[in-house]
This record gives structure tokens, sequence and C-alpha cells, in this order.
């Protein structure tokens, strides 16, 4: 960032995330609940994405509608919101969801360019002149519009959620020639066969084609230039808020809703995956009384989000219906926290074949020209990513024919290259099984529950043998 927030809590790793999709991680993060909770499942309205079940069910107990009716918060939403939002069979742009006084939100999914955005309900059309119509810079004119002319009376919230760097990777004109020589990073995993991987990682060709390397290292620098246009919103953001003297008594989050894999164990572009590349995200926070430059190794979730921002306002979270807790006591001082963290995926996939892929037959979808799939109706999964000082695991089950299990020692492989579910003992697999069971029936109250880690639980690190 070009203006660095001077307190941070920065989790080392960055902050898990349940469900490393767009739309159910965003839900995640607007009610605080778990994908098996807030019930959508994918991006499409099928799939419950700002679908009229969606509305009806969970957006009047969004963090953001308590804020307003119980806090009397002012609040303001700018860009994308979920990426079915302003279909026509789901209240169309009109629909404003409860909780937002000030509402300026993308239909559908990413643009840099020629989108439309529904305004406090009406819809307004833009083009593609880049001084009036760059989105990023459009989402920072409304911000700073709302912080000029909103009442210094009431509290205010405000999330800015630039599509940036989602596909199309549009940057804007005075940052298109950035990072011509950068690459995406060639860590251990990059370009490797996922041998011991569940089937659709095993089905990626390695070594990659020429073409999906040059590809991805373009995609790469593309998204690196949108992300310029991000700092300078934050910048403008920041300033502004300085210039106006609400600074000091503002807390700031910067996050995101989920990973992106570039060639890790060969395949080329997306994210649907279980690994750390995919469900980790950053997130920074500044605010009151958080020391400055201190880093917290605790397991913060995007479930969490909600509870922490309702915690800072007074709002009693043990009032509402989220799986999450908030973070805002281990961001003060030292506190209690859970060990373990739900992750939730459950796949896509056609149901004819690929036309380019006729071998790998029905059942997969998001497939790159050299017939790499990223996702299928089998790639089903639920992990539990255990973070304690004892355990730094991440067991995870599929929901297919094999029941393929992964399971992975992070401390000692921090790119899990070595799935070791056939090398550890039966009685710390069966305990795995037991938690994740547990936390895939959670609701509430029971998904903040410690975890199989916890000191006053009799299993620890020693039961393991990582050969």
């Amino acid at each position: 960032m070009k203006v660095k927030p001077t307190r941070m809590i920065h989790g080392k790793t960055g902050m898990l995330i349940p469900s490393p999709l767009c739309c159910p991680s965003r839900a995640s993060i607007l009610t605080g609940k778990y994908p098996h909770n807030h019930h959508v499942i994918n991006n499409t309205l099928e799939g419950n994405c700002s679908s009229l079940a969606w509305q009806k069910s969970q957006e009047p107990q969004t963090f953001p509608a308590l804020l307003k009716s119980f806090g009397g918060y002012q609040t303001f939403f700018a860009g994308k919101y979920l990426n079915q939002y302003g279909h026509s069979d789901a209240g169309g742009l009109e629909h404003v969801p409860p909780g937002w006084s000030y509402w300026v939100a993308m239909e559908k999914n990413s643009k840099y360019y020629n989108y439309t955005l529904s305004v406090n309900g009406k819809a307004q059309k833009h083009g593609a002149d880049y001084s009036r119509d760059y989105l990023t810079d459009v989402l920072a004119n409304r911000s700073l519009d709302f912080l000029q002319y909103k009442s210094s009376y009431q509290p205010f919230f405000m999330m800015v959620s630039t599509p940036a760097p989602h596909s199309p990777w549009t940057a804007a004109p005075q940052y298109q020639d950035r990072f011509n020589d950068t690459k995406a990073p060639r860590d251990p995993n990059f370009n490797v066969h996922g041998k011991d991987k569940h089937w659709l990682i095993r089905q990626a060709k390695t070594p990659m084609s020429n073409s999906s390397v040059q590809f991805l290292d373009d995609a790469f620098r593309k998204r690196w230039r949108t992300l310029l246009s991000v700092d300078d919103l934050v910048e403008k953001i920041v300033k502004k808020l300085e210039v106006r003297g609400e600074l000091e008594n503002t807390y700031i989050f910067f996050t995101s809703d989920n990973g992106y894999h570039t060639g890790q164990f060969s395949l080329p572009l997306d994210k649907r995956q279980l690994y750390e590349f995919d469900i980790r995200v950053p997130l920074l926070v500044r605010g009151p009384n958080i020391k400055p430059n201190q880093t917290s190794q605790m397991p913060v979730a995007n479930v969490d989000l909600g509870p922490t921002i309702l915690d800072i306002a007074g709002y009693n979270v043990n009032k509402t219906q989220m799986d999450g807790m908030s973070f805002l006591p281990i961001m003060v001082n030292s506190s209690s926290w859970r060990t373990d963290i739900l992750v939730e995926y459950e796949g896509e996939g056609r149901n004819v074949s690929d036309p380019a892929c006729p071998l790998l037959g029905p059942g997969v979808s998001e497939c790159f020209p050299d017939c790499v799939c990223e996702d299928s109706y089998n790639n089903t999964y639920a992990c539990v990513r255990t973070v304690a000082p004892s355990a730094n695991l991440q067991y995870c089950e599929f929901d297919d024919n094999e029941v393929f299990v992964e399971v992975y020692n992070v401390t000692a492989d921090p790119y899990q290259l070595n799935n070791i579910a056939k090398t550890i003992e039966q009685e710390v697999l069966e305990k795995m099984n037991h938690r994740l069971m547990m936390l895939q029936s959670c609701s509430g109250q029971t998904c903040r529950t410690p975890g199989v880690y916890d000191r006053r639980c009799i299993l620890t690190i020693k039961h393991l043998d990582f050969g």
C-alpha cells in the first residue's frame, strides 16, 4: 500500500476462508456463517448466489443489517456484491439488500468497463472512458463522497469491494506497462505433479506446456497491474479519514474473498482447491488500541469478520446465529482461541463431456486447452484446518467413490507436496474425522468450540508419524 497502516495485526500467513470460491466466500463474510449454514454453494443462481431464497433467509441477518438496525450506523457499500446480484429472476437492480444506507453495487460479475451499477436501486450504465468509467476509480470516488457528506453525529461502516484483481485483469492506462518482467512465483509446488492427490489434481499435465506457463505469467502481471489502482483507492480513503480527523478512531480491515493458484501442481489458473494457495488470503487490520506491527498466529477465518465488527460496535455476537468469533480480544491483548476451522466446497461439472476433452468424460468443468480441468462434480470436499502450538495440520475428505483423504503437516511441508494420509496412525485419522463431522454439522455456538488439539484434549502432535 502507498499509505501503510501504522497500527496493524497481520496474520503471518493470512486469513483462512471456508470456501475457495467468490459467492460462497462473500456470503460467509456477510453472514458470519459457514457455507453449510448459509447454503450458498457456488456462483450460480441455482447455487443460491443472490437468489430470492438467500434474500429472504440470510440478508436480513447480515452484520451490516445488524449494524444499521441495532447500532444506528450509516452503512455504505460499493463494488462487487454477490456474483448473480441484479439478475432479473432475483429482483434485478432494484433490489437493495437490507442494512445499507448507501448502495452502489455492480451488476453480476467482475468488469472494469461497460458495466451497470445499482445506485440505491436505480440502474446507472458506464462505458469505456477511463476518466469516467474505470470501476476501481469510480468506487474510490463514491467512497470519498460518502466520507465527505455523511453525518458526523452517527457511526459509520463502509464496505468497498473492488473486483480487482479478478479477470479480465484490465489495468488503468497509466499502469499497463508495469511489472513487465514479473513472473508467477516459482515455489517448490510450481509445475510439479500432484501424484498423491485426488484425481482432479492428478489429471494435470506435467510439465505444463510453454503456452500455459506464458499465459499464467501474463495473467499474474495483469493482476498486479490492476492492484495498483486498488493501492490508489486505499491511499485516498486513508488520507480522507486523516484530513477529517477520523483516522485514529476508525478500524480498517484489508482482505480478500479467496486465494488463487498460478501453476501450483501444474494447475494453470483458478481457485476451488483445498490447498493453502487457494484458502489463504491477506488480512491487515488497523485501529484503536491495536499495537503497531504485531503479528498473530491465531487461525482467523472470514466467518470471524462480521462478529469482530459487531463486537467493535458493541453488539453482543451471542445474540446472533453466526458461526464465527470476534477476534477483537486477540488484537488488543492475548486471549484463548479455537484451533480448528472448517473448509468446504461443492464441486461443479457439466452433464456432457467437454468437446475438447472427450476422454475425461462428463462431470468436469473449467477446462484449459491442454485438457487440464479445474473443477468437477466430485471435487467436493470438507477439511478441518488445525492451527495450534502443537499442530499445524490439514485433514480433508472427498465426497467421491474413493472417499479420498488428504492430510498435510503444514509446518514440515508448507507447500503440501506430501499427502501423509497413509503414513499416520489410524487413531489420528479417526479423531480428525470426528472433528470434521462435528464442524460439518455445527451451527452458531457449536462452531466455536475448541478443536482436537486444544490443550484440554488428549491428542497431541506426538501421536503423529510424518515419516
